[in-house]
């Protein structure tokens, strides 16, 4: 990687200044941009507007731009690696892109992987390379949705790098373990941005009123329902507030009215992505926890965020066959009937029937010995192969077979007392497996007390 003194202000040697003297003046566009406000054209969003200027002003990231933040020792040690921004839209990741280019003293270019292809990411890299050459400004590369570009893509910034040529921030709303490559990420530094919180989300209500010269017309009722809105996106937190000064009144305005005027902000959720899956596993988690508040709180984000409720009822129906399993064995049929019910009655009605499932699997007593005891002997059949069942259980339909000893000895459970004869069913020769082992809970316990009786009494019948 090229010497990052250079890439934070250090000059070229006196040579180089001599012989790419001319290079220098003809290339005094290329400088780092500068953040000083500017006289606002009328159509510049109010989020633009009020774009920090310095790293300081940013917020809701204190554990990367804090005293100890990450970004902040990098920056006091003078280095600054190739990064990975991921977190949600508007937490601030390209005006962090923006702000580091100009405290790092780099050349910012921006290219985005929605309309860009290989012939632009060739003419950036291109272009960086020359102005390293002609004047010994490093440039900061400042990919957005970089998730977006393919493997073959992705490897193309690999070279780079590596190089230094650029340093590269790509920012992602998705996770980087999925949607980007093992070696491109094993040169980048992931950090992860929160989504704005209400603190951060009111003191951009504060900067919004100053820069208007007028305090929101809200009650503050209103005002918590506009951060509310806002789902942790200071974007769209101002773009709202531009809709309700361009309302011009100065009647306070409640909770009712914004729902009037204004439109919540969508739900981040994408049915084949990581939050789905985050949600799907809030959900089971709940459920396993037997927390039925939280188990309906996620579940009903799922359903806000437009997931299949057929999907949710499968994901419930396995649960009740992994974690409830034999505690309660109603759990099952009641998942299947859940499920049955949904088909038929569809959206909204048929959704009450899985939030009923939700609650019956969150307060049901838990035992996974089933699902336990289903690897165990998956497990156990690898291990021993084609061994074939003892004589006296296997099917004896012709005389040929019964004259070998198919069948013979065979006790017949019903005819036995208590309908339990106590014979071995595991093949000659193989050491008897415990593989179910039931719990104390629910059902389960009755089942227990059962098998240990069983238990003692094959026991009684060995040699």
């Amino acid at each position: 990687m090229a010497d990052m003194t250079d890439l934070f202000g250090g000059t070229p040697d006196k040579g180089q200044r001599e012989r790419h003297g001319q290079e220098r003046r003809s290339d005094r566009n290329v400088e780092a941009p500068r953040m000083a406000p500017r006289p606002a054209p009328r159509t510049q969003p109010l989020a633009d507007r009020l774009r920090p200027c310095t790293l300081e002003e940013v917020r809701g990231q204190e554990h990367l731009l804090g005293a100890e933040g990450t970004i902040t020792r990098m920056l006091a040690r003078g280095t600054l690696p190739s990064l990975i921004l991921w977190g949600g839209p508007g937490c601030g990741k390209t005006t962090i892109a923006r702000l580091l280019a100009g405290r790092a003293d780099l050349y910012f270019s921006q290219i985005s992987a929605v309309f860009s292809g290989v012939a632009d990411l060739r003419k950036a890299f291109d272009e960086a390379d020359m102005r390293q050459s002609a004047t010994g400004k490093g440039t900061l590369l400042f990919v957005d949705e970089i998730h977006r570009f393919n493997r073959a893509q992705q490897d193309g910034f690999l070279p780079y790098v590596e190089r230094g040529t650029v340093v590269l921030i790509g920012a992602t709303t998705e996770n980087p373990s999925f949607a980007l490559n093992g070696a491109l990420l094993s040169r980048c530094q992931v950090l992860v941005l929160n989504r704005l919180d209400d603190a951060s989300l009111d003191a951009l209500l504060v900067r919004a009123e100053e820069a208007t010269g007028r305090e929101l017309p809200l009650d503050p009722e209103a005002r918590a329902s506009l951060r509310a809105m806002s789902d942790g996106d200071g974007r769209y937190l101002l773009n709202m507030v531009e809709q309700i000064v361009a309302l011009d009144t100065d009647r306070l305005l409640t909770p009712r009215d914004l729902a009037a005027i204004l439109s919540r902000r969508a739900i981040l959720y994408d049915r084949d992505r990581d939050e789905h899956y985050n949600l799907i596993s809030a959900l089971h988690k709940s459920l396993r926890g037997s927390d039925p508040d939280a188990a309906l709180y996620w579940f009903a984000r799922m359903l806000e965020g437009g997931e299949d409720p057929r999907y949710i009822a499968r994901r419930l129906t396995r649960f009740a066959a992994e974690d409830v399993g034999q505690a309660d064995p109603s759990a099952l049929p009641l998942a299947v009937a859940a499920w049955q019910t949904y088909e038929r009655l569809g959206s909204p009605e048929g959704e009450l029937a899985l939030a009923q499932l939700v609650t019956h699997l969150a307060t049901a007593p838990k035992s996974n010995a089933v699902y336990v005891a289903y690897k165990a002997a998956r497990q156990l059949a690898r291990q021993t192969g084609s061994l074939i069942p003892p004589a006296h259980i296997r099917n004896a339909p012709t005389e040929l077979m019964r004259n070998l000893g198919y069948g013979k000895g065979y006790e017949y459970d019903h005819d036995t007392e208590d309908a339990f004869s106590g014979q071995n069913y595991f093949p000659d020769g193989m050491e008897r497996a415990t593989l179910y082992r039931p719990t104390e809970r629910g059902h389960e316990g009755k089942i227990r007390k059962l098998l240990d009786i069983r238990a003692a009494k094959r026991a009684s019948r060995e040699p």
